[in-house]
């Protein structure tokens, strides 16, 4: 099968099962536990890379249960986040891979406070901070709303632009971001064209975080289908089995991105 691209776990079940469909690309979501034992995400890596298996990793969404925010008030978390980034960028640095990595999440410090200036140019001088650590490794991802986000009207001139910030665009976020408008995601991946150096693929209503199977939701595939086609991306699709074997939705979308 043609675009087989897939997400994983580090768990031995978890990549058992995505190998058994010849990938050519796995993503890591990584945990906070997976931070502590930096030796497992390396041999993982070399075991892929040993199939001709491109690999990306995915910086960690929570530490101790909280989502993390690249401006959180709280130190803990704040230290977490740039330790984390240490890692991986060694990491990255070593194996010669890829890191996708969240400015933030939906409900944390960066959701709120678009029209801040003072809150955008904190968020901008802490990318730069992680920046310092690696200036490349790391692909920055979009949320469903915030200051990194498609909703954001400054995010290109104020951040990415001056920064020259490799992006991963999330196709969903950007989606749900403009309000579920195809028109409006249209004009965001052109505009955003030239920073985008990695996709998730994946489907939405438009409305809330749903993660769907392409074609279950309302995004305009023809459209998307020329700007990421080109491009290494995975089918980030949502999972039902609670333990995360069962990548069939992602298999679906595959055979449907073929189809399209």
């Amino acid at each position: 099968m043609k675009w087989v691209r897939l997400k994983s776990g580090l768990k031995k079940e978890h990549l058992t099962n995505r190998l058994k469909y010849n990938p050519e690309i796995i993503e890591l979501h990584l945990n906070e536990e997976d931070m502590y034992r930096p030796e497992r995400i390396i041999e993982t890596i070399e075991i892929l890379q040993a199939k001709g298996i491109r690999v990306y990793l995915h910086h960690p969404s929570k530490y101790k249960g909280q989502y993390l925010d690249i401006i959180s008030n709280d130190k803990e978390r704040r230290y977490f986040y740039d330790w984390s980034s240490s890692v991986l960028a060694r990491i990255c640095e070593q194996m010669k891979v890829k890191c996708v990595i969240h400015c933030h999440y939906a409900s944390s410090e960066s959701s709120k406070g678009i029209e801040d200036e003072k809150k955008r140019i904190s968020v901008r001088k802490r990318i730069e901070d992680i920046l310092s650590i690696h200036s490349s490794c790391f692909l920055w991802e979009d949320t469903i709303a915030g200051i990194f986000s498609a909703e954001n009207p400054y995010l290109l001139e104020e951040i990415i632009e001056p920064l020259h910030l490799p992006l991963t665009i999330d196709i969903s976020h950007s989606f749900i971001a403009l309000k579920g408008s195809n028109e409006r995601l249209n004009t965001h991946l052109r505009e955003h064209a030239y920073y985008a150096r990695y996709y998730h693929v994946v489907d939405s209503m438009g409305v809330i975080h749903d993660s769907l199977p392409l074609g279950k939701g309302k995004i305009d595939w023809k459209m998307v289908k020329p700007f990421v086609v080109d491009s290494d991306f995975i089918f980030e699709i949502g999972l039902s089995d609670s333990n995360h074997l069962d990548c069939s939705p992602m298999l679906e979308s595959a055979m449907y991105f073929t189809n399209i």
